[in-house]
């Protein structure tokens, strides 16, 4: 029988450390199902002390879900789905993904899960936040969430992944970057968004890929969003996730926006990442007790 995973949750129940079971190994059924019952309820779940080959993360991906696509960025050789973010010592260059962002929101179906394996974590810094978009809807006046229920805003690469993008962002040494014109391409989604396993309603807005709100006039949207990401990016609402060598973290890419931090400037930091495909975004307010139960 299946050993029971030890779960050790965060503050607000918004992240857990998971212990108790070896990921290099295939997982049963009832693992995953047991994995993902607790990624959905604390969004942030992370597994200490799991050296893992390429193989044996891509065996463990697939067990959560299909691979995503991951654009605009140079993968491992011979590994399609494992992107390599890396940080040289002598590299001046931000980090890689250091503003607030939902992975890939503007696809027609992000991803669902983000998963990040530490290979090298420098002595210092390298902290990553995440934001709980579900408590930040919550702690909304119940009248704004009406107001806000109807709206759709829009998302883009273009900032980043642009070729006049990247060259604002700077040049990197360590990551091979591909920036596109098809950056310039929109995406529409649901400003607010319901959870396709546990019918939680998300503020599912980000500083990097959302342009504005469809329907509203520049000024208005702009307005609109700052008070939004001000509210969202409070203390109250994230958690600061601290890494140790060979550690694997999984978010939920569905309610949860992540930002890498920096302060190891002369250190090496290595990541191993791969996500795992989504459904397009959609909104349904009206929600089921069974639903509610996760």
């Amino acid at each position: 029988m299946d050993s029971k995973l030890s779960v050790r949750a965060q503050k607000n129940d918004f992240g857990a450390e998971l212990t108790g079971i070896a990921l290099n190994k295939p997982l049963s059924a009832q693992q995953v199902e047991e994995i993902k019952h607790l990624w959905h309820r604390y969004q942030v779940v992370y597994f200490p002390d799991q050296p893992l080959t390429h193989p044996q993360l891509e065996a463990f991906t697939l067990a959560m879900g299909p691979f995503g696509h991951d654009p605009y960025i140079q993968a491992i050789e011979n590994h399609q789905h494992i992107l390599e973010i890396r940080r040289d010592p002598d590299e001046a260059v931000a980090p890689f993904g250091g503003s607030w962002h939902s992975d890939w929101s503007f696809q027609p179906a992000p991803p669902s899960a983000t998963i990040l394996h530490a290979k090298v974590v420098p002595p210092v810094g390298g902290a990553t936040h995440y934001a709980d978009g579900i408590r930040a809807f919550e702690a909304l006046d119940a009248g704004f969430r009406d107001d806000l229920s109807s709206l759709r805003a829009v998302h883009s690469a273009r900032r980043p992944y642009s070729h006049e993008g990247y060259r604002l962002g700077g040049e990197r040494r360590s990551m091979k970057i591909l920036p596109n014109d098809d950056a310039w391409a929109t995406q529409v989604h649901p400003l607010i968004r319901t959870h396709p396993a546990s019918g939680r309603q998300a503020l599912w807005i980000n500083p990097v890929y959302t342009l504005s709100i469809e329907g509203l006039e520049e000024n208005e949207s702009q307005a609109m969003l700052e008070r939004l990401f001000a509210h969202l990016l409070q203390p109250e609402f994230t958690y600061r996730h601290r890494w140790s060598e060979n550690m694997l973290t999984m978010w939920d890419n569905r309610s949860v926006l992540h930002c890498a931090q920096g302060g190891y400037d002369g250190y090496r930091r290595i990541m191993h990442r791969t996500t795992v495909a989504g459904s397009a975004p959609f909104h349904r307010p009206e929600v089921t007790s069974l639903e509610r139960n996760i």
